[in-house]
């Protein structure tokens, strides 16, 4: 789609763009939601791809994503046989059920930034327990748990200028055992739950992550496998607003389906537990 309302395109952005921060302004990198819709408010994009971040380091304590890593690159990352959530990354690239071409634009940071509750990087990141690394207007830094960055429906914490620069995923997760369930209307469709349980080497604990039938991320954190009964109370703990209404889903069967899937992984986790 044309957008006729830009009047300027920033194609070298300063090493810190947000210090020339301006109402009307948006940051520029996959660019496949921006040019989807009509953005009477903008003025100025600022090309964050003209800044060359490495899209994926290793450092001897984390996997670093950088916020324009492109899902195509994500899934194609050489996941070492020791980091067995590795397997996850890829069937969370694959819940966008996009195209080629968006894969190859669309970024990691851009879907992580659009905090819809059914942006599967966030599901990830959530799960893989990932800190955020913030870059203010004013030039300073502050790291968020990935779990406190998406408050609801396309809401995050980012304050005008600030910008998503990397996400940092600790070795220790990459290490965990993981199941996850997502449902869908369609074959092709926006997903109504997608659930993910992680586990620690050696079994004992259990890890559950509640998203898209949210609107905002749910962490249930257990330090011993609960039983059915525990994990269903603590579900219905989740208060009434925090649950999700569109047209993939009421509240109601969201609520169903996370109750359904959450035992499903709890089995799943247990098994593997007892092996």
């Amino acid at each position: 789609m044309d957008l006729n309302t830009i009047t300027e395109v920033v194609r070298r952005p300063p090493g810190r763009p947000g210090t020339e921060w301006r109402e009307g302004d948006a940051w520029l990198a996959g660019g496949t939601w921006l040019y989807s819709t009509e953005q009477p408010d903008l003025r100025r994009l600022i090309d964050l791809t003209a800044l060359r971040w490495e899209p994926l380091v290793v450092t001897e304590v984390a996997l670093e994503i950088g916020a324009t890593c492109t899902i195509h690159d994500l899934y194609a990352f050489p996941w070492p046989q020791e980091w067995t959530a590795g397997i996850l990354f890829r069937q969370s690239c694959e819940a966008f059920l996009s195209s080629f071409k968006v894969w190859n634009a669309a970024t990691v940071g851009g879907n992580i930034c659009m905090s819809l509750p059914a942006g599967p990087m966030i599901t990830l990141t959530v799960a893989m327990e990932a800190r955020y690394e913030l870059w203010a207007a004013d030039g300073s830094i502050r790291f968020v748990d990935a779990l406190d960055f998406v408050t609801g429906d396309h809401r995050n914490i980012l304050a005008p200028g600030e910008i998503l620069r990397r996400i940092v995923v600790p070795r220790h997760a990459l290490r965990r055992r993981t199941a996850h369930r997502r449902f869908t209307l369609t074959r092709l469709g926006r997903s109504t739950v997608f659930l993910v349980g992680t586990q620690r080497p050696g079994g004992g604990d259990l890890l559950l992550t509640v998203t898209a039938g949210t609107t905002r991320p749910v962490r249930i954190a257990f330090d011993r496998l609960p039983d059915a009964r525990t994990v269903r109370r603590h579900i219905d703990a989740v208060p009434d607003d925090v649950w999700f209404a569109d047209p993939n889903g009421t509240p109601d069967h969201r609520r169903h389906l996370t109750r359904h899937f959450a035992e499903e992984i709890r089995r799943e986790l247990t098994a593997g537990d007892l092996a």
